[in-house]
């Protein structure tokens, strides 16, 4: 499984073909290239990746938005939500989650430095304007990244609360990004622990915080209804679903 910044797809698939004649054809329409500037490993399963080249430059990226990666086997791509973006150098970082056997998972823990790649955006992914300066922020794994990229808004204040299933890995890899305050809620089988989760989002809001909910769809959901509950208004809130077990493509 992979992820991400962290890659939004939770599940993962067995590699596919490599890619044939129409298939490279469609990637060089749609993809442009880029070199793996640095990669460096910030756990056992955490992969920071930085990425440059001609065609990240002058590129207007947002925070929220979202990187396509092709994996190299067909038209197999992962999705990214990149931490920064350096217009004049043409430089963006990554966040991978590599776990499992896909080819996602393969694609980060082969990746070294001077590998090249194909990518598709910055797109749209979950649209953050208008947001004040206060926020709440809750997810997973995959939403480690977009909490950094707040996190590095001049004047910004966000709190992070994540579900995580290791804390112990989680934990040095938040500090590692700049976001060592965040709040780790462990896992429960049965969802026990999103009434905690809940609870700490609600407060939050209660304070006066717009509300990001991002991660697993259900999760999200659970938290939604809470929100509902506790009276905080759908203008407040901002969601995005990025997995779902057994679901494909979310985002």
């Amino acid at each position: 499984m992979l992820l991400t910044n962290s890659a939004h797809r939770f599940q993962e698939t067995t590699s596919s073909p490599q890619p044939g004649y129409v298939t490279r054809t469609l990637l060089r329409w749609l993809m442009r290239p880029a070199r793996v500037a640095a990669v460096e490993a910030l756990s056992q399963h955490f992969r920071l990746i930085d990425l440059e080249g001609e065609a990240l430059k002058g590129i207007a990226w947002a925070v929220g938005q979202k990187l396509q990666i092709s994996m190299g086997t067909g038209l197999t791509a992962r999705t990214y939500t990149p931490i920064s973006w350096d217009a004049e150098r043409g430089r963006t970082r990554l966040l991978a989650f590599a776990h499992g056997d896909g080819p996602g998972s393969r694609w980060a823990d082969a990746l070294r430095e001077g590998d090249s790649c194909q990518f598709f955006g910055p797109r749209r992914s979950l649209d953050l304007s208008g947001l004040e300066a206060t926020m709440v922020l809750f997810g997973d794994e995959t939403s480690f990244a977009l909490a950094a990229a707040f996190h590095a808004i001049p004047r910004s204040r966000v709190s992070c609360i994540f579900e995580a299933t290791d804390i112990a890995e989680s934990q040095p890899v938040l500090e590692a990004i700049g976001l060592g305050g965040a709040t780790l809620i462990a896992r429960a089988t049965d969802d026990a622990h999103l009434t905690a989760a809940s609870v700490e989002v609600a407060t939050h809001a209660a304070g006066g915080a717009y509300v990001i909910l991002t991660g697993k769809a259900r999760s999200i959901q659970h938290v939604s209804r809470v929100l509902k509950t506790e009276g905080v208004g759908s203008s407040r809130v901002k969601a995005k679903a990025y997995w779902a077990p057994g679901k494909v493509g979310l985002d």
